[in-house]
């Protein structure tokens, strides 16, 4: 399908545009549009503009959202991009999510951002949208919200921070920040450093620069065609990423004429295509929960099986942290998404189509050769010759769990040993630097009661920390499992998701310090090594957890979905589940 040609499309061409669509009905619905073109003429609008297509753009700016400070400035360019192809933008708020501002964890409030967004996009007249987001859970939750909405609409992330120079090496957020706080932990760097560390580490507007969750969605979004390749990584602080907020919304207008839904985006192939794209870029762990959920809004399922089956024939090839060396601003100096879809070009479905309903195979034909192999490898010379994710399984995760292998020690892939088990947030903080704590360098770390459905909001508290006492004897990894996640810009052979979580009666609920846990890379597999005689004690002896009483924390507990289906929110699937 060529550029100038639209894809087929269902929509009536008589049914309502522009101010016209979404009227409320007052039993007269000429009144309610004439209450509606009066109200809008009161902000200064003609009745030119006011018969014009209308443009929507979500505007997720917040005093509280350091990644989306140049929210503003991006919806100008956006305004200006529609208005000079012929409709009339109008900019809304809605939820916005920045990871080190919410409490418990940014991850509960995602469906909530999701809600509202849909919500505003089905409620408000709009005929196609621009959604900009950036931080980890925007941009999921503006993708589950324009699937179950199935308005037309394009992705706009407020793209990656830069790296700064600081005695020697390059800094940005978060990677950067964890290592040096765990040295500090270590007492190898002092109190004064770290202070001057922490005003380093995020110095320019911007998602985290390395390929943590935020660029991870970007890269995901990219390839599920919901904008243009080479605007997945462009840097925040870039005059091109202003030129690609202008193009947004041009796109959005064109989207009018040329409709392109989001479920025609969101496909079995698609998502098979953003799998691919997850393992070869080492990306992060959440994004395998993001995407569950933004495929699991059109009827696609994740399977964790075929995440491993996937994972063996798709190699690393892109070398930034927290896996590697680079950043984002390298990824996309080096070629960005289409050079690193071009090297991987026979794995992808290439028939999956992008807002302009290009192929993927005619966007990777188009001209542009230049690489930089020092952070996008060859497939004859990759990073690593198999994906950064594996799925395991086993009586302590019937139903999966995750580790990121590219991120892990190798020497820790095999391994039996005690455990050391902290019953949620509290506990953890309360005893994993205790000089008595009962540890040792070659236990495993457990931590339970972290979930989806517990208050803590299965908050990325899976890289739990060295005990102090260890980490001062210069060990820097150990196995630590737990059923919430971990930031995409950390590191670590850490096992996350297990599912069923605890906090359901799942088996990591009866998991008590002292139990020896086996886990195999190679095998796949997760299990602690209790009789089935004893399980069964221990699951007559335990107690379920009271339930919040109220609001979002009581419907979240009540409908959220395990990992493997995305924690998404059972009502907003299509069948309810």
């Amino acid at each position: 399908m060529s550029k100038n040609e639209p894809p087929p499309s269902g929509a009536s061409r008589n049914a309502p545009k522009g101010l016209a669509r979404n009227a409320a009905n007052y039993g007269d619905l000429d009144f309610a549009l004439y209450l509606r073109r009066s109200f809008a003429k009161s902000m200064g609008y003609s009745t030119t503009m006011l018969e014009k297509p209308v443009v929507g753009i979500a505007d997720t700016s917040s005093d509280y959202n350091n990644c989306h400070r140049t929210a503003p400035e991006l919806v100008a360019a956006v305004k200006r991009g529609v208005l000079a192809a012929g409709a009339l933008p109008l900019g809304f708020p809605t939820v916005s999510l920045c990871e080190p501002s919410l409490f418990p964890t940014s991850m509960h409030y995602r469906n909530l951002m999701a809600l509202d967004t849909e919500a505003m996009l089905s409620a408000q007249p709009m005929d196609s949208a621009v959604l900009i987001g950036g931080c980890d859970k925007t941009v999921p939750a503006q993708l589950m919200a324009a699937a179950s909405s199935d308005m037309p609409s394009v992705m706009l992330v407020t793209g990656p921070m830069l790296a700064q120079r600081y005695e020697g090496e390059r800094l940005a957020a978060c990677t950067d920040c964890r290592r040096y706080w765990a040295r500090y932990r270590a007492g190898e760097v002092t109190p004064e450093k770290i202070n001057a560390i922490e005003g380093k580490l995020a110095s320019s507007a911007g998602t985290c620069g390395v390929m943590g969750t935020a660029s991870t969605m970007a890269c995901i979004a990219a390839v599920l065609g919901f904008m243009p390749l080479d605007t997945a990584s462009i840097p925040a602080v870039h005059s091109d990423r202003l030129r690609a907020a202008e193009e947004a919304g041009a796109l959005a207008v064109r989207l009018i004429t040329h409709p392109v839904k989001p479920s025609q985006l969101i496909t079995a192939k698609s998502v098979e295509n953003a799998l691919r794209v997850l393992l070869a870029i080492g990306g992060s762990t959440n994004a395998l929960i993001h995407l569950a959920a933004v495929a699991g809004r059109v009827g696609v399922k994740v399977d964790l099986r075929d995440l491993d089956r996937l994972s063996e024939t798709t190699p690393v090839l892109v070398d930034l942290k927290p896996t590697g060396e680079g950043y984002m601003e390298d990824f996309h100096a080096a070629g960005g998404m289409k050079m690193l879809l071009r090297e991987m070009r026979d794995l992808l479905h290439l028939d999956c189509i992008d807002l302009y309903g290009r192929t993927l195979g005619e966007q990777l034909d188009e001209p542009g050769d230049f690489v930089d192999r020092q952070y996008i490898h060859a497939r004859a010379t990759p990073v690593s010759p198999v994906g950064g994710l594996v799925s395991l399984f086993g009586n302590l995760a019937p139903d999966g769990a995750i580790l990121k292998r590219s991120a892990a020690t190798p020497a820790l892939f095999e391994k039996e040993a005690r455990c050391v088990v902290f019953d949620g947030l509290a506990d953890l903080a309360a005893r994993i630097d205790d000089p008595d704590l009962d540890v040792t360098a070659d236990d495993i770390l457990v931590l339970k009661n972290a979930g989806p459905t517990t208050p803590a909001g299965m908050p990325e508290a899976g890289y739990l920390p060295i005990p102090k006492k260890i980490a001062r004897q210069g060990v820097k990894d150990m196995v630590r499992i737990s059923d919430c996640r971990m930031s995409g810009t950390a590191f670590g052979t850490i096992v996350l998701h297990i599912s069923p979580e605890a906090a359901v009666g799942g088996p990591l609920a009866f998991v008590q310090s002292g139990d020896r846990i086996k886990l195999s890379v190679k095998d796949r597999s997760i299990d602690v090594l209790l009789s089935d005689e004893e399980f069964a004690r221990r699951r007559a002896a335990w107690v379920k957890p009271a339930a919040p009483k109220r609001g979002w924390d009581k419907l979240t507990h009540d409908q959220v979905l395990q990992a493997p289906d995305g924690c998404d929110l059972g009502f907003l699937r299509p069948d309810g589940a």
